[in-house]
C-alpha cells in the first residue's frame, strides 16, 4: 500500500548508506586477511602434502555410547556432538583412557550472549574444536585452542580453505555441494590435501531452526530450556535433530544416508584423492544404534581408508543392513551448471 515513489526512495537511501558501510574500517579480527596476491602464488605453486601420512579416520559421536562403541573399535580420533553438554566430561574421560584424541563440536548457529557456552566447552580441556562458525573460530584464536572448521564455513574454493588456514585451522573439511570432480579439482589446486577433511558418511542436514519442536509439543512452559529425546522421526524421509540440548535448536536432516565410498574409492576416483593427499577421512552417526551394526560400519569405513576393501563392497554391505536406505549425495554425477542455457 506504499506509494513505489517511497519505495523507491527508501531504496536509493539504503544504496547510499550500503556504499558508506563499504567504506568504513572492517571488524577486528584476530589475524589479518590472506592478501589475494600471496593466495594467488600458493595456489600457483602448491606445496606438496606428505605422501607417507597414514589415512586418518574419525568419528563424530552424538552420545556416550555412541563413543563407547566407536572407542571399542579402535578409533583414535573421536568428533562429539552432544544434547548435553555435561557429558562431555565424561566423553574426554573416556577418550582419554582409551588413548584417543576427542574434539568437541561447537553450534552451528552462534548467537549474541551465548558466549558462556564456549566457556564451558573451554572448561572441559578437550583436544581441539570441530568450529561451525567463524564466532567459534574467534574464541579458538583468542584463547589458543587448536580447532578445525566443519562443512559449514563452505570451503568450495582455494581462497576460502587457505584463509581458514591463515587464521590457524588445523584442517578444513570440503563443502557439501561439491561433486567429485569439484573436489578433485579442489585439492589438487591447493596441493594440501592432508589438510583437507572428507566426509563419507553422514545424514545430510537439511536447515536449522529456533523454534524447538520438542519443547513446544511436550512443555507447558514458555521457556526453552528443556529438550527431550535425541531423535524424533517425523516420516519416512526426514528426522527432526535437537542439534544442542542447551540452546535447543532443532535441526532438520534427511533420514536417508549419504555414503561416497563408490565414487570416492573406486580405482577411477579414490586413488586420485589418495595420491593428491587426502588422509583425513569422517563418518558421522545419528540414528545409528549403539550395537553392532554401528560397530560393522566403523569397520567398514577403517578397511576402506586402509584400502584392504574396495568401494563396491563397501557400498553392497551397507545396503544389505541399513533399514532406511542409502544415497550417494552430491557425488552422484558431475552436474553442469550451465545445461539449462
Amino acid at each position: 500500500m506504499v506509494p513505489h515513489s517511497v519505495l523507491g526512495e527508501m531504496r536509493r537511501t539504503l544504496i547510499e548508506q550500503l556504499d558508506a558501510a563499504r567504506t568504513t574500517s572492517p571488524l577486528p579480527c584476530a589475524q589479518a586477511p590472506v592478501a589475494a596476491r600471496m593466495v594467488s602464488q600458493a595456489v600457483m605453486s602448491p606445496q606438496v602434502s606428505d605422501s607417507t601420512m597414514p589415512p586418518t579416520l574419525r568419528v563424530l559421536c552424538r552420545t556416550l555410547a555412541q563413543l563407547d562403541t566407536a572407542l571399542e573399535a579402535g578409533v583414535s580420533n573421536v568428533i562429539t556432538d552432544f544434547h548435553d553438554i555435561r557429558e562431555y566430561r565424561l566423553a574426554i574421560d573416556r577418550a582419554r583412557t582409551a588413548g584417543a584424541n576427542i574434539e568437541l563440536a561447537t553450534l552451528r548457529i552462534h548467537k549474541p550472549g551465548e558466549d558462556g557456552l564456549f566457556s564451558a566447552l573451554e572448561k572441559r580441556q578437550a583436544d581441539g574444536w570441530l568450529v561451525r562458525n567463524l564466532a567459534a573460530m574467534q574464541y579458538c584464536q583468542q584463547h589458543g585452542i587448536p580447532f578445525a572448521c566443519d562443512f559449514s564455513l563452505n570451503v568450495t574454493n582455494p581462497l576460502t580453505a587457505e584463509q581458514l588456514w591463515n587464521w590457524g585451522a588445523t584442517r578444513v573439511t570440503a563443502a557439501y555441494d561439491l561433486n567429485r570432480d569439484q573436489l578433485i579439482e579442489l585439492v589438487r589446486g591447493l596441493g594440501w590435501g592432508d589438510r583437507i577433511e572428507v566426509v563419507v558418511h553422514q545424514h545430510m542436514p537439511m536447515f536449522h531452526m529456533e523454534h524447538c519442536v520438542f519443547c513446544s509439543v511436550l512443555s507447558l512452559e514458555k521457556t526453552r530450556q528443556i529438550a527431550v529425546g535425541p531423535v524424533i522421526a517425523m516420516t519416512s524421509s526426514w528426522l527432526i535433530e535437537s542439534v544442542r540440548h542447551m540452546c535447543c535448536t532443532p535441526t532438520l536432516v534427511a533420514a536417508i544416508r549419504c555414503t561416497m565410498p563408490r565414487h570416492r574409492v573406486e580405482p577411477k576416483q579414490f586413488p586420485p584423492l589418495i595420491e593428491l593427499g587426502v588422509r583425513q577421512f569422517r563418518i558421522e552417526l545419528l540414528r545409528d544404534a549403539p550395537t553392532e551394526e554401528t560397530k560393522s560400519i566403523i569397520g567398514l569405513y577403517q578397511q576402506l581408508v586402509l584400502g584392504q576393501l574396495d568401494g563396491t563392497s563397501v557400498w553392497q554391505q551397507l545396503k544389505a543392513h541399513n533399514r532406511i536406505g542409502v544415497t550417494r549425495g552430491t557425488l552422484e554425477q558431475p552436474r553442469n551448471p550451465l545445461a539449462i542455457l
